[in-house]
């Protein structure tokens, strides 16, 4: 017995039969007619679109030499678990990650040696004037909070990136709709016309940035950027001199994930941004294959600052090359609700004020 074929609506997605009346295939939700050799060639495209193919080389990062770690020393939060590198000028007492107090643990020795590293072009007293105006003007900070941010405790970390070079090419197909609207001396009309909207072609990306370290929350990370490449150098251990370097605890293939989903995103956006002239636009399919990708190992500069207030904590950053400044802040219930109350306050004389000058304007028209 033969399969069964069934045809789904380009425009709705619902099924289409065959109408004897109309001689036609049709849908019997949104009423769109098909001729049989459109659906056809419709069907045909949904079966050659290939699924992603989104593959990766993760050779990245490089062997140590003889002799170069012997100044690097390793230090454990026994806290949070998070491990950080240092050298001998680096006095470290307390965890970046959560604050508490870090052990040092002996040599550094392990891990894969960097390909890059963009040096700190900012120091601690412009992350600290940094801190200071991302502060500033916030009138529900609890005023506390100032003074108990422990500002002088600002680091300066080396946080670990995975790089990712590929070039993608892609095809996206979209639904799209058109409406049309007129009326004669009894109707309102609306005519709605669907579309099936294809795009394709090849975007190269370079050095798309996954940070290594589970410590370290991808949206904070990507908040602070984008860095600058072109001050990015060699790797020498000479630049983690003063400075605090994570180490990477997320390989560069257990990155893959996020560095498609950063691919992928950048790719609809871009594509999506030339369907236009349409009322609505949804994307049906996206199919992205990957050619020469590719992964580096590099070092970006971050001053990080982690304080508690009222039993919660609160992690600042700011990219080390640019100043971009990020951070969640608290908030002072109390100020807050003194703010609501004369808010409402403030409000309702309006609002009494509009009234009486409406009921006033009444009474003269009435007058006249």
């Amino acid at each position: 017995m033969a399969d069964m074929q069934e045809y789904k609506c380009p425009c709705c997605g619902g099924a289409i039969e065959f109408n004897s009346a109309v001689q036609k295939m049709k849908c019997s939700y949104c009423d769109t007619e098909f001729e049989m050799d459109a659906l056809k060639g419709y069907d045909k495209e949904l079966k050659e679109e290939a699924e992603d193919d989104m593959t990766w080389d993760t050779t990245a990062g490089g062997e140590w030499q003889d002799g170069e770690t012997d100044g690097l020393h390793s230090y454990v939060c026994n806290s949070c678990g998070g491990e950080i590198v240092g050298d001998d000028t680096m006095a470290a007492t307390s965890c970046p990650f959560c604050g508490n107090p870090v052990v040092l643990m002996g040599q550094f020795k392990g891990d894969l040696r960097p390909d890059y590293i963009i040096p700190f072009k900012l120091d601690k007293k412009a992350a600290k004037a940094g801190f200071e105006k991302h502060l500033s003007g916030k009138r529900l900070l609890p005023k506390v909070f100032k003074s108990q941010n422990h500002i002088e405790e600002i680091k300066g970390v080396y946080v670990p990136f995975w790089l990712f070079d590929t070039d993608a090419k892609a095809k996206i197909r979209y639904r799209a709709t058109t409406v049309r609207t007129w009326s004669d001396s009894e109707y309102d009309y609306t005519e709605t016309s669907h579309f099936m909207v294809h795009r394709g072609g090849s975007i190269g990306f370079e050095r798309v940035p996954v940070d290594g370290s589970s410590k370290m929350a991808d949206d904070l990370m990507e908040s602070i950027e984008p860095y600058n490449f072109e001050d990015a150098v060699d790797f020498q251990t000479a630049y983690l001199a003063g400075y605090m370097a994570d180490k990477y605890d997320v390989t560069a293939e257990q990155s893959i994930e996020r560095a498609n989903e950063r691919v992928k995103q950048s790719t609809e956006d871009v594509f999506a941004d030339t369907v236009t002239g349409y009322a609505t636009v949804v994307p049906e399919s996206t199919s992205i294959q990957l050619k020469n990708g590719k992964a580096k190992y590099a070092l970006y500069p971050v001053w990080m600052l982690t304080t508690s207030w009222n039993g919660n904590n609160y992690i600042f950053a700011m990219n080390g090359q640019t100043g971009k400044f990020v951070g969640d802040l608290p908030v002072d219930k109390g100020a807050a609700c003194k703010w609501a109350v004369g808010l409402t306050v403030v409000c309702s004389i309006l609002v009494y004020i509009v009234a009486w000058i409406l009921w006033f304007a009444g009474i003269l028209w009435e007058d006249k």
